[in-house]
């Protein structure tokens, strides 16, 4: 992959795969990666074929280093402007905004951006024995993207991970319920990521797509605010035809043929 084009997509049985792919920089966030992100997350949110995306990074034993700060600091020196500015969406907020669940797949350790990226994902796998952490305090940058973790780790462990900026054993996090599954070799993260976006992609489309957006709108709004909202997001999938297909699919002893209206 070239350094103009870090990101590779492919989608294969209803699974979009997003690669970072940039081991010599251990997969850190060129401004290129960024874009080639953002790219992503339009093409599979548009692209009707997918139902499930994984996001994971060629092995290097990192994940993702975060952003790239070489490249930050040749781009500082050259054009007098932050890495940050060359981006549409160097926070890649956009995932937040993508309906089909986001798998992250880490076969390597993480901190600062790669962090950044796995909290937008919905579930994630991590690699037995690896590290992560938000280092941006060691480097002088910051950290705002990290404000939803509070609703999925405890405080004490946010307010460790963003003031020290030390990176923790990815067992703490698992132990906490941040970590779905822990695997013990790159292969064995990448297959478990693909057995539950098969898992998700069986389940029927509108079902599942209601299911993330009630879990997120709740964590936005709060219990009664997000209990409205995820009636609301339901809606279209209590009225559809998938919704009498799972029941007469059901009854009939076989698997539900999904249409997604």
């Amino acid at each position: 992959m070239s350094e103009d084009n870090p990101i590779h997509f492919e989608v294969k049985d209803g699974i979009a795969t997003v690669t970072l792919d940039r081991p010599a920089r251990k997969n850190a966030l060129s401004w290129q990666a960024m874009e080639g992100l953002t790219d992503a997350w339009e093409r599979a949110e548009k692209d009707p074929a997918v139902r499930v995306i994984i996001l994971t990074s060629t092995d290097c034993g990192v994940f993702c280093a975060g952003m790239d700060l070489k490249q930050t600091a040749e781009l500082r020196a050259r054009e007098g402007v932050d890495l940050l500015s060359k981006a549409r969406d160097p926070m890649q907020k956009n995932m937040r905004f993508v309906t089909k669940p986001i798998i992250a797949a880490m076969t390597g350790s993480l901190m600062a951006g790669g962090m950044m990226l796995t909290l937008s994902c919905d579930l994630r796998v991590g690699l037995r024995g690896t590290k992560a952490g938000i280092t941006e305090v060691k480097v002088g940058r910051g950290s705002p993207w990290a404000v939803p973790m509070l609703w999925m780790v405890p405080q004490p462990l946010l307010m460790e991970l963003v003031l020290t900026g030390e990176t923790l054993p990815i067992e703490r996090l698992h132990d906490c319920g941040f970590i779905n599954y822990l695997e013990d070799t790159p292969d064995q993260v990448r297959a478990r990521a693909t057995q539950l976006a098969r898992t998700i992609s069986e389940g029927a489309p509108l079902s599942v797509k209601a299911a993330k957006a009630s879990i997120l709108a709740a964590m936005d709004l709060g219990y009664a605010k997000g209990l409205i909202e995820a009636n609301k997001a339901h809606a279209e999938a209590y009225a559809s035809q998938d919704a009498i297909e799972g029941p007469r699919a059901f009854a009939e002893k076989r698997k539900p043929i999904w249409q997604g209206r």
